[in-house]
């Protein structure tokens, strides 16, 4: 049997994210009693996931899609499926975890999906031919990945809302982009593909089809230089907020084992009518 040396045992985690030894935490280099004194909450989450501290603007964009993410009802599966287990015993822990785990590829995936087609379209008209001179590519390529969508099948992730005619997180989320980009603390990039997806969706028809919160918070994030998987952290960070409150809300209620539905509803029954089941002829084989 290979025997393991003491530096393969302390190199089996080996990360630059937290420095801890007897007395001393470190997080990123920084010691956590100087962040504890001098950064907020959302000025260490951006360290703990980028390396260093953001700037004071940076941060504040950031608190904003946060903010704006944190709850969106009882009607949104995660926070219904966290109440339901909040009266099922499981404890808070259980609860919480039952409805982050419900924010998957449909369900809280929409970020990254619009952070990743943002990120593609600003990259693919940077990338323009030098003979285009100073054309604006961006209508074009923005009409070709529209195109592509529809002919896919695929909806567009960060668009439209099932519920709202028109987001109310968007504008707000937009303004802070926009006056960001004036400041010069982003570049603007990403924001133009939005606006640009969100004006030709909108093209030909009665309603229009504005960003949804999955869009707004995309711009930001991905403004900000997030890699488009984090864009998908970040909510459900941000998500697990509002499914604690509505976790200890249900908990507090003292309901037990609460379904879907109230009683005496029922779901609707599709399967087979009546159907007998022969008893045994009591003989043996």
């Amino acid at each position: 049997m290979r025997s393991v040396t003491s530096k393969q045992v302390t190199d089996w985690w080996t990360t630059s994210i937290s420095d801890i030894e007897p007395g001393v935490i470190r997080l990123r280099g920084y010691p956590v009693e100087d962040l504890i004194r001098g950064a907020s909450f959302v000025q260490t989450i951006w360290a703990m996931v980028r390396g260093d501290l953001p700037t004071d603007e940076q941060a504040r964009l950031l608190e904003k899609a946060l903010v704006a993410a944190v709850d969106h009802g009882p009607q949104a599966p995660s926070i219904a499926a966290a109440r339901m287990a909040a009266t099922c015993g499981v404890g808070l822990h259980g609860a919480m975890s039952t409805g982050v785990g419900l924010l998957g590829d449909v369900h809280g995936g929409a970020g990254q999906q619009c952070v990743e087609l943002l990120t593609a379209i600003a990259d693919e008209v940077a990338a323009a031919a030098p003979e285009d001179g100073d054309r604006d590519r961006l209508p074009d390529v923005v009409a070709d990945h529209l195109a592509a969508c529809k002919a896919q099948g695929r909806y567009v992730p960060g668009f439209g809302h099932r519920f709202h005619p028109r987001d109310p997180r968007r504008t707000p989320l937009l303004e802070a982009v926009h006056a960001a980009v004036a400041a010069g603390t982003v570049p603007g990039r990403h924001l133009a593909v939005a606006e640009e997806i969100e004006r030709q969706l909108g093209q030909g028809r009665a309603r229009p089809v504005p960003m949804n919160i999955d869009g707004a918070t995309a711009v930001v994030y991905a403004e900000l230089g997030f890699a488009p998987e984090l864009a998908r952290g970040l909510f459900i960070l941000s998500r697990s907020v509002g499914i604690l409150a509505h976790s200890w809300e249900e908990q507090q209620s003292g309901r037990r084992i609460k379904g879907p539905i109230p009683p005496p509803l029922l779901p609707t029954y599709a399967g087979a009518a009546h159907r007998p089941v022969a008893e045994p002829d009591g003989t043996d084989d």
